[in-house]
């Protein structure tokens, strides 16, 4: 029978870091790490702890005014061949798979919960399952539906890598298929038919003209962006094709619901069948309340706009403003050479400490 594996939650928060990611925990597979996590956090009589399936949730109740969330995911892209793990230490960086994406982070959450005994505002610890895989798996969404109890909060910060900055909000993002329709035909004999890839040089020309917006959402600013990622037509090299399907993808800014950006495709794609694929909502970073510029402030760091999509907006679904923060370069997730500062990390600790504790 195997030994469980174990966390130290007294060691410095490069160590856990590095003993975090050595218990792997590649997606669907987080229940070693999510046993350790829940053992470790069970020994620590100010918190109360909730297992579900592989997420863990961690909470303080002291009855303050503010309740904010501190979240990370522990599960990771697969390993290379030869495995990227254990963690190797080389140069100041911490090398191998999860040190970026978001072990990390997940190393900050724990030591604040073990040490941050009496936070200014109670804080809940989430450490989720399966968020680098297929939406429908997704913990956080999980816990939003199971357990929407434990995820109520005034503000929230993701702890995905930023590069040490603070991340507002997120875009949101859509896709869709923009289908052009002729009549097949011979290749020999095309004037019969009527050629569909030829009419998506309407698609693509509406693509080149288009000029995206720069939208300011609470103070930071989103540049939006529709493109085509993919292209599609024909049956066979004498066959004049009767379809052509070019697949567009559209960053918006969170000033924007799903539905409102639908709608804009729809207008730009004008006189063509537009079907939706997939879509997800972004999210609002909420400066403007105060429990966020409390955060900024006692930071003390630079504040961009997320350009891409994260987990902070099942937390906008939930009406919690979130921001993403945490150590590692974003540029270096799911690399096989997956490395984040050392000294990023201990950053991390100390600025969320300061906010925690201020």
């Amino acid at each position: 029978m195997r030994a469980m594996a174990s966390l130290d939650l007294t060691a410095d928060v490069v160590t856990l870091t590095a003993a975090v990611c050595d218990i792997e925990s590649v997606s669907h597979h987080e229940g070693d790490l999510a046993d350790a996590v829940e053992q470790a956090l069970r020994a620590l009589p100010h918190l109360e702890v909730v297992r579900d399936g592989h997420s863990v949730v961690a909470r303080t109740t002291l009855g303050r005014a503010e309740r904010v969330v501190l979240a990370g995911h522990l599960d990771t892209v697969p390993l290379t061949d030869p495995p990227n793990l254990p963690v190797r230490r080389e140069g100041g960086m911490l090398v191998g798979r999860g040190t970026t994406d978001m072990k990390g982070g997940v190393a900050v959450q724990l030591r604040l919960a073990a040490t941050v005994l009496e936070p200014s505002r109670d804080v809940t610890y989430v450490f989720y399952d399966a968020e680098e895989v297929e939406d429908r798996y997704n913990g956080l969404g999980r816990l939003a539906t199971t357990h929407p109890e434990l995820l109520e909060a005034d503000f929230a910060v993701l702890l995905e890598p930023t590069d040490g900055g603070i991340e507002g909000g997120c875009k949101g993002t859509l896709r869709v298929d923009v289908v052009t329709k002729g009549v097949a035909a011979h290749s020999a004999r095309p004037w019969n038919g009527h050629n569909a890839i030829h009419d998506a040089g309407d698609v693509l020309a509406r693509l080149s003209a288009y000029e995206p917006r720069t939208v300011s959402v609470d103070g930071l600013d989103y540049h939006e962006a529709l493109n085509a990622v993919g292209i599609s037509g024909g049956i066979a090299g004498n066959v004049i094709p009767d379809v052509c399907t070019v697949t567009v993808n559209y960053r918006f800014a969170p000033d924007q619901t799903a539905e409102q950006a639908l709608a804009h495709v729809r207008e730009v794609f004008e006189g063509y069948d537009v079907t939706l694929g997939d879509t997800a909502d972004g999210a609002r970073p909420g400066l403007d309340r105060p429990v966020a510029q409390a955060f900024v402030k006692a930071l003390d760091l630079p504040v961009t706009a997320k350009q891409g999509w994260t987990d902070v907006a099942r937390f906008s679904s939930l009406a919690v403003p979130a921001v993403n923060f945490g150590p590692g370069d974003p540029n270096l997730a799911h690399t096989d050479d997956e490395r984040c500062p050392e000294q990023q990390i201990i950053d991390a600790e100390a600025a969320l400490r300061r906010w925690l504790e201020s």
